[in-house]
């Protein structure tokens, strides 16, 4: 895909100032339109840990000063974040940034694959733009949370199947499930995908983990698993805008049956199983990954806006597929905070339809999502019958490797390559919050006004 010609200047200065230029509008952006989140998140998991090493504290009985939000993850999670308690709050905060900016690297290296050679740093500093106005990456940011660095970890499975180096898959998606319940989907797609060896190494290092925390943290181990995973009120109110899960839909709908919510569940994990299984047996394990991050945040009773990072692969296997105008569209809406629109009040048909936007996005994608194609597979089959079939030549070495030149192919393998569509959106401007995820933010007795504090 060939970028519009404003978007390609012909010399470097040219485009050092465009980025110079988009840089400074991203950063305006991101600084006065979103909802800042103040690393509650953050906070909440600097202050748990600080609290049970040096005080004796214990895991979920913490709170943030001036709050009833408290730690919600598992105790693995806790463990793993011990470190943190041996550095101050500011040293926390510029560590996770780094940590982010790592996994972040990490998980665009993997989706755009090969492809990633062509752009060099022109390519990479617009593609670092666009992301940066992805709502659900600027609140995992601005919160401290733990989203991308768990799908991070789930990717580089993902990498390692693609890659034929299976031997060690599933580690990934084992940490990232002992951390954090939503990543155990992961290893349904290793059943489905008849990976049976990487399932049953990423099961062994999530209860291996998980076994690590009940040592380590007995007390916290044993409440968790007894209470504070049964109790809903500890997450969050399931009609809260920010929650864009099926669950999250019913709520605002008034509808209560758990049997409702469980049948549809049934439904979304048969479509899940059924297309995921197709990708993988043909290869093509970004599309089974971007899959079951769709189907993770559709099933789980709680999905906040920050969730949606695991839209990221989505969107990459639209572009690879030949569809990076819906990817752009699709991607730019998810960068507006449209949602929110219907913060006070999501009744109504346009409370249904924009009040449940990313929901309907997801669902969209889930069964619209290009599933099968390899097109790094077919370059490499297309250069091989090029190869046999083209007659043999008499020109010298030379001029034979000097005639590698686009030819036409080259517009099919540059419309296969990965990119990122984008939009900056005009997200409604809100009030700077230091108001919890939905990890951390328990149930509220009256639900919060439009100028309270947001939570996502």
């Amino acid at each position: 895909m060939r970028a519009p010609l404003s978007l390609r200047p012909g010399t470097d200065r040219g485009r050092v100032l465009l980025v110079l230029a988009l840089a400074t509008a991203v950063t305006v952006f991101t600084a006065t339109v979103p909802l800042l989140r103040d690393w509650f998140d953050l906070r909440v998991y600097h202050g748990t840990v600080h609290t049970w090493v040096h005080d004796g504290g214990r895991v979920y009985d913490y709170r943030v000063p001036g709050t009833p939000y408290g730690f919600t993850y598992p105790p693995f999670a806790a463990v793993a974040m011990v470190p943190m308690a041996l550095v101050g709050l500011h040293t926390a905060v510029v560590a996770a940034l780094l940590l982010d900016l790592t996994a972040l690297a990490v998980v665009a290296r993997v989706l755009a694959g090969r492809a990633w050679r062509r752009y060099g740093w022109y390519g990479t500093a617009l593609t670092a733009c666009a992301l940066a106005l992805f709502e659900p990456l600027r609140d995992t940011v601005s919160f401290g949370q733990v989203n991308l660095l768990l799908l991070a970890l789930v990717l580089a499975d993902c990498r390692l199947l693609s890659t034929g180096r299976a031997r060690w898959a599933g580690i990934g998606i084992g940490l990232a499930a002992a951390i954090k319940l939503t990543p155990a989907l992961f290893i349904g797609l290793l059943l489905v995908a008849h990976r049976r060896r990487a399932a049953a190494v990423a099961t062994g290092v999530a209860v291996g983990a998980t076994a690590f925390a009940a040592l380590a943290a007995p007390d916290a181990s044993r409440f968790y698993w007894t209470r504070a995973l049964w109790d809903t009120t500890r997450v969050g109110r399931l009609d809260y805008v920010s929650n864009q899960s099926l669950q999250g839909v019913l709520a605002r709908l008034g509808v209560e049956s758990r049997a409702v919510w469980a049948v549809l569940v049934v439904l979304v994990l048969c479509g899940w199983a059924w297309r995921s299984r197709r990708a993988a047996a043909a290869g093509d394990w970004r599309a089974a990954f971007a899959l079951t991050g769709l189907t993770a945040c559709l099933v789980s009773p709680i999905t906040w806006v920050h969730h949606l990072v695991w839209l990221l692969p989505s969107f990459a296997v639209l572009i690879r597929a030949g569809h990076p105008r819906v990817a752009g569209a699709v991607y730019a809406v998810l960068c507006t905070s449209v949602v929110w629109l219907w913060f006070d009040d999501a009744s109504g048909v346009d409370g249904f339809l924009g009040g449940n936007l990313y929901t309907w996005i997801t669902l969209g994608l889930l069964v619209w999502l290009p599933v099968g194609h390899r097109p790094e597979g077919r370059r490499r089959d297309t250069h091989s019958t090029r190869a046999t079939t083209v007659p043999p030549t008499t020109e010298p070495p030379v001029m034979t490797a000097a005639s590698g030149q686009p030819g036409p192919s080259s517009s099919t393998e540059a419309a296969a390559g990965a990119g990122t569509g984008s939009g900056p959106g005009r997200g409604r401007a809100r009030r700077a919050s230091s108001e919890p995820t939905g990890s951390t933010c328990p149930a509220a007795s009256n639900p919060q006004s439009s100028s309270a504090r947001a939570s996502s």
